[in-house]
């Protein structure tokens, strides 16, 4: 039958395929990170940093902290497992012994867990600029369970930590499923200070080399980005991304670009200005039909 003889043909042709070498031709699944696994780590460590938002309703209240000390077993376990994964993508491990490899990796997971009880503090900032800075939050408890700009600020923070402890991969797994969630994209290099206030989120980027300080507040599609990404791989490890200051707002539509823009202290960012110069303290910068440019309408 020719159906049959044509599926026999594409199904072999489609196998060929894989034998070029290419690097989406890998296959040894044995070997290849686990996104999903690494998604239920997610999961697993929300539950960790939220116990009694994110913990499964059937434990008494009693029972809790011996539940969340298998929750916490468990992900140490997996969180080691798959940052071995992961680690044979980065160049700073390629030279180290089986041992060396194991010790080292066993010293990240650890590390990371340690920084736990540190996060929640932070956490515990944003949740304040949250409910203090958006009248239609009735409750802290409301923003918890329902609010995507703590949920993509949450995993970022978790995220953020692996980067910095050079684990490869991961930390970007884990802020892009964020970003799926959310809407929000947050780079896991990005620096971001406490009491972080995202209003409504969806259509916000901030790029890898951004930093932010305490006390900001962004509302929905606010890109902190880079000017231009033709250099490529080049560009690796310079700063291609703004620095934003303390106490700065930044309202919807904004996008503020480049490593040497530095917007200051006190400095409030209108809706739909386009910025690539840096702004002094206690500006307001704002959009004008009538000179077709940002301008600075205000300053100290």
């Amino acid at each position: 039958m020719e159906f049959d003889k044509r599926t026999e043909e594409v199904v072999n042709s489609i196998l060929n395929s894989y034998d070029g070498g290419k690097v989406i031709d890998g296959i040894d699944m044995s070997r290849q990170p686990d996104k999903k696994a690494i998604i239920d780590i997610v999961g697993k460590l929300l539950k960790i940093l939220y116990p009694g938002y994110y913990s499964d309703r059937i434990y008494r209240q009693y029972s809790l902290k011996n539940n969340m000390a298998a929750t916490i077993e468990d992900v140490i376990f997996n969180l080691n497992k798959h940052i071995t994964l992961v680690c044979r993508y980065g160049h700073a491990f390629e030279d180290m012994s089986e041992e060396e490899l194991r010790d080292k990796i066993a010293e990240i997971t650890f590390e990371f867990l340690e920084k736990i009880p540190q996060i929640r503090e932070t956490l515990e900032t944003d949740i304040d600029a949250f409910y203090e800075g958006d009248p239609a939050a009735y409750s802290k408890a409301e923003i918890l369970l329902s609010y995507p700009g703590l949920m993509a600020i949450s995993i970022y923070r978790m995220a953020h930590e692996l980067y910095l402890l050079g684990v490869p991969m991961m930390p970007r797994i884990m802020t892009e499923y964020g970003h799926s969630l959310t809407g929000v994209d947050i780079h896991p290099g990005a620096k971001i200070g406490k009491y972080f206030f995202i209003d409504h989120g969806t259509g916000i980027v901030i790029g890898e080399t951004t930093v932010i300080g305490d006390h900001v507040k962004i509302y929905q599609g606010v890109t902190l980005g880079g000017l231009s990404t033709r250099g490529g791989q080049a560009m690796k490890g310079t700063k291609r991304h703004p620095t934003i200051g303390n106490n700065v707002t930044i309202y919807s539509g904004a996008s503020i670009l480049g490593g040497h823009t530095v917007i200051e202290d006190d400095v409030v960012i209108g809706g739909n200005v386009f910025i690539t110069d840096s702004v002094r303290s206690g500006s307001r910068v704002l959009f004008s039909d009538l000179c077709d440019r940002n301008c600075v309408v205000s300053q100290k």
